[in-house]
């Protein structure tokens, strides 16, 4: 299979479920969004050492690869071809699981936190940040069309996750977090 087809020379890319759109589509921006996520996610397991973790990350990849999918394919009211995989039942609990379990670990948040810490806390963070993009471009839409009901709430738990697994990050290599202090409150931020 060649990597180059040429067919997108005109400024157009094809579905996943057929028909073409312009690049720069509002559901193209989406699961190219929800792709740039999966990408950050790649990074962020390469620059840790956590078995747990990582194990958490790689199977957050491979849904986001299924809800990128998801994203690029339309709903037709006569039904997915079979070859077609959408968000499978349960994928919200499972993200909830993961956040219940590694938060019971972590301290009590009671300031806000600076991105950072390791490198794995900082890209996780980052992740979180283009996660909760790609959560605006998914509102935005299903103003135009329908998706799969549980994409939305399924990325904004993502970036729930996301957030405890940058907390989670640190705590398990022993960096401190960055609390956050307004400017003028005192002389600099503490480190928890």
């Amino acid at each position: 299979m060649k990597i180059y087809t040429k067919t997108g020379d005109d400024g157009t890319t094809g579905l996943f479920g057929g028909g073409r759109v312009r690049k720069d589509d509002l559901r193209v921006e989406t699961y190219g969004t929800v792709d740039e996520l999966n990408a950050i996610l790649g990074v962020a397991r390469a620059a840790g050492q956590d078995a747990a973790l990582d194990a958490i990350l790689g199977e957050l990849q491979h849904d986001l690869f299924v809800v990128g999918a998801d994203l690029a394919t339309p709903l037709r009211p006569e039904g997915d071809k079979p070859w077609v995989q959408r968000l499978p039942e349960g994928a919200i609990q499972r993200l909830e699981q993961h956040i219940d379990r590694c938060d019971g670990e972590l301290p009590p948040l009671k300031n806000f936190i600076l991105p950072g810490g390791t490198a794995q806390a900082a890209h996780l963070h980052h992740a979180r940040t283009v996660c909760r993009r790609a959560e605006r471009l998914v509102v935005g839409l299903q103003e135009s069309a329908a998706l799969t009901p549980s994409v939305l709430p399924w990325i904004n738990r993502l970036s729930d996750l996301l957030f405890v697994l940058g907390r989670w990050a640190n705590h398990r290599a022993e960096a401190p977090e960055i609390l956050w202090a307004p400017r003028g409150a005192g002389e600099s931020s503490d480190v928890v």
